[in-house]
């Protein structure tokens, strides 16, 4: 056991970023990259003047730069339930082209951009009684989408009605805008003049996730938050802009191939943190069966083939997975030694619609094969955070090139972000 242990314990590379112990510093949120195209620059979250801003850091320097210019704490929104209404930086909100070296971010009402040099330009205005989530750039560049809701939906006092400390509410989100015919808006912007392109409605939705098709930018996938129902075929949407049409993406049935176990989609399956491959052939997905195990999933756009592999029934921690180009995987929950015995964690942040704890340790390269329903896990280093708010969940994200895999822990009182080799360590 000891030899097992002593190589991956090892192959954490230095902290990333931040003088841990003063201030936190994290990844941008996992649906976009947080580094340049030529992995030179990472780009990252930072409270270290006292409110969050976006920083860049120069990988090969070393040098470090604030980009953006807030003093006025953080934005409310998704995730960030206990930020200030209509005032301060959206967290949730920055997302990167890799490609131009640019930022998008939400201060205040003002939809921003920043490039390299931290010079900083308003596109646009966010409407009045909105509340916002993750953005998402296209891969041209030419397009950002700001996924938007009725601001109903999170109208309520953290402090009386908020619990955890995420201070999220503690009434059924989904079930209010169900109630109360909330809609959703995906915001589809210009992001050289700003202009709003288009905006489409979605009725009675709570969209948190949006990301762009990688090579067709008429396409957005997007998500129904926290379902109170039907979660396992709820959850994620295709919107086609030409065609003007919404489209679930998993739906229920047993022609789950790659699927040795047998489990069928059903309605009341847990599913979550959808992604596209590279190409955008394929949508991947994780989460967990009604009446069965964790999983993850991957549906093939022009064939419609869903192919989905059950993980192990003792790989019940919660965890996100990422790909690499080359449709490897990585994570940072479910894996575990057969021998372990997991820490007990405080888990006040773990209220949410997830079947799974909050307890997971490892960082793990996870290779797939989808047509034998098998999956190879590489475990890499412990990242050991404590995951107690969003900013320290790991959220592991590959380099372009793949050859490193950058995340975010918590194991003291700051986050910081650490860089692990993905060649797995020699046993």
């Amino acid at each position: 056991m000891s030899e097992q242990k002593t190589p991956i314990n090892g192959h954490m590379l230095a902290a990333g970023c931040g003088d841990r112990g003063s201030y936190n510093t994290q990844l941008l949120y996992f649906t976009c990259s947080s580094l340049s195209r030529d992995d030179r620059y990472l780009y990252l979250l930072t409270d270290q003047n006292g409110s969050p801003n976006a920083a860049v850091k120069d990988l090969l320097t070393g040098q470090e730069r604030i980009l953006t210019r807030n003093q006025e704490g953080v934005l409310k929104s998704y995730v960030y339930f206990d930020g200030t209404p209509g005032r301060g930086f959206g967290k949730a909100s920055v997302c990167l082209d890799c490609d131009a070296n640019v930022i998008y971010y939400i201060q205040d009402d003002a939809i921003c951009r920043a490039d390299l040099q931290g010079n900083i330009r308003i596109l646009n205005r966010i409407p009045d009684g909105r509340m916002t989530a993750f953005t998402h750039v296209s891969a041209d560049g030419k397009r950002l989408c700001v996924p938007m809701t009725d601001g109903r939906c999170l109208d309520f006092d953290p402090e009386t009605e908020g619990s955890g400390l995420d201070r999220r509410p503690v009434y059924d989100i989904d079930g209010r805008i169900q109630k109360e015919n909330l809609n959703s808006y995906l915001c589809v912007y210009d992001t050289e003049t700003g202009s709003l392109l288009f905006e489409k409605t979605v009725p009675r939705c709570w969209i948190t996730h949006v990301q762009f098709h990688p090579q067709n930018p008429e396409q957005i996938m997007f998500n129904h938050e926290w379902p109170s129902f039907s979660c396992g075929i709820r959850r994620i949407w295709l919107y086609d802009h030409q065609a003007d049409t919404l489209t679930p993406i998993r739906t229920e049935g047993s022609d789950t191939l790659g699927n040795p176990r047998g489990y069928a989609r059903k309605a009341d399956d847990w599913v979550c943190h959808e992604m596209w491959s590279e190409d955008g052939t394929s949508i991947i997905y994780h989460g967990g069966y009604a009446d069965g195990p964790a999983m993850v999933g991957r549906y093939a756009l022009s064939t419609g083939i869903y192919q989905e592999i059950a993980l192990p029934d003792d790989y019940n921690a919660y965890g996100h997975f990422t790909m690499d180009h080359a449709g490897n995987l990585v994570c940072d929950g479910y894996f575990k030694y057969p021998w372990e015995i997991k820490k007990v964690r405080e888990n006040s942040t773990d209220n949410g619609p997830d079947p799974h704890k909050k307890d997971a340790e490892y960082i793990c390269k996870v290779i797939p094969d989808w047509e034998k329903g098998t999956l190879t896990w590489l475990p890499l280093c412990r990242h050991e955070s404590d995951w107690l708010g969003q900013d320290a969940h790991p959220h592991p994200i590959y380099s372009h090139a793949g050859d490193r895999i950058f995340f975010n822990s918590r194991t003291d009182k700051t986050v910081n972000v650490y860089c692990v080799s993905a060649q797995p360590p020699q046993q």
